[in-house]
């Protein structure tokens, strides 16, 4: 517990020396140091987090990102320990207000920072779902974009291919009446437009060898539809349509697996919103608080030291700094003293050299 406390003695800033020689002031700068450890933890998860994105695919990938991580973590542990470690608790209350300030400032941009990688992380399955939506959108919205396109480039040979195929079907609904005609004519039916006679005679034969015409010319408009279609799915394939396609669960799982930070970004932001582009309440104040609390958490360590009470470390820490102004005061005095008798002292001897060289 010794180690422990000297340790997070020197996460809080003090002089851990002066410290020892005051036990009302230890459990303080333990809370503080305790924190401000916590945090310089908190930022190595998350910048360790946010470089996987940035080195994933590389086969080293998870070493690059623990390292960056634990440079990340040492950097805003170093540099909360100077924010509260440069917190005077001997000066004025209005004096602290005031270096508290950027100081303050700087603990909430730090704490925003922090807390963006892990709120990625805390809505990970929320985040790739959105993705999968928006990939899924994206790609519908590419494949109307090139059909659109597709479309308005070859209007000409679409609209021929719509009246060719409206002429194909009438024209085989009318063959398909037409048969059921003649059939009722050779079997005997009578209707409006049949003898009702059973037999195959001159009726019936005028009537199938209208119908033999047809079934030709129906033929014919088939293969021209054919040659129609087999233009258009060629311009297609050339033009990559055939190509683009919906994406499958498997890809989109894949897509959301190796998306950027960037994208995943913007998906956690898009998570305060519903499909329809209303507010989504609970969601946003879940962000929201999460990001608050990293936040304050960053600031907790200068809140407490502006809190605190001055103790009888920070009398000493006083008294220290005041004996050491008036030593180097003194040191200083004690050099000038002796930078001018070492002046003097030349000057009397170029004076004496003067006077014998005028002797002689």
């Amino acid at each position: 517990m010794n180690r422990i406390s000297r340790f997070l003695w020197f996460c809080s800033g003090a002089h851990i020396d002066t410290l020892e020689k005051h036990p009302t002031d230890h459990n303080k700068y333990v809370g503080i140091g305790a924190t401000i450890f916590f945090t310089g933890l908190f930022a190595a998860l998350s910048g360790g987090y946010a470089m996987i994105f940035v080195f994933k695919g590389g086969d080293l990938a998870w070493l690059f990102s623990i390292f960056f991580g634990l440079i990340w973590g040492l950097a805003i542990f170093n540099m909360d320990r100077y924010i509260v470690g440069s917190l005077d608790k001997n000066a004025s209350s209005n004096k602290q207000l005031l270096q508290a300030t950027p100081r303050i400032l700087l603990a909430i941009m730090i704490g925003i920072v922090i807390s963006r990688p892990l709120e990625l992380k805390i809505f990970d399955k929320e985040i790739k779902e959105k993705l999968k939506v928006s990939y899924l959108n994206g790609q519908r919205s590419k494949i109307d974009t090139l059909n659109k396109a597709f479309d308005k480039k070859y209007t000409i040979e679409i609209s021929k291919f719509n009246d060719q195929k409206a002429q194909r079907d009438s024209l085989a609904a009318a063959i398909k009446s037409d048969r059921q005609k003649l059939n009722y004519e050779i079997f005997g039916n009578k209707t409006t437009e049949t003898s009702g006679v059973m037999g195959y005679g001159p009726y019936a034969k005028r009537k199938e060898a209208e119908l033999k015409q047809r079934e030709q010319n129906l033929d014919t408009l088939t293969a021209d539809l054919r040659k129609t279609e087999r233009f258009i799915d060629g311009r297609k394939q050339f033009d990559g349509l055939m190509s683009e396609k919906l994406y499958t669960t498997k890809q989109l799982d894949s897509l959301a697996n190796i998306a950027g930070f960037a994208d995943r970004n913007w998906a956690l932001g898009q998570l305060s919103f519903n499909a329809d582009g209303t507010k989504d309440l609970n969601t946003s104040l879940a962000v929201t608080f999460i990001g608050l609390l990293f936040i304050f958490f960053e600031c907790l360590p200068v809140f407490v030291k502006l809190m605190s009470a001055r103790g009888s470390y920070d009398h000493a820490i006083e008294n220290a700094e005041k004996v050491q102004v008036h030593l180097s005061d003194k040191d200083r005095d004690m050099e000038i003293t002796v930078a001018d008798q070492i002046q003097d002292t030349r000057v009397g001897i170029r004076a004496q050299q003067r006077v014998d060289e005028l002797k002689s």
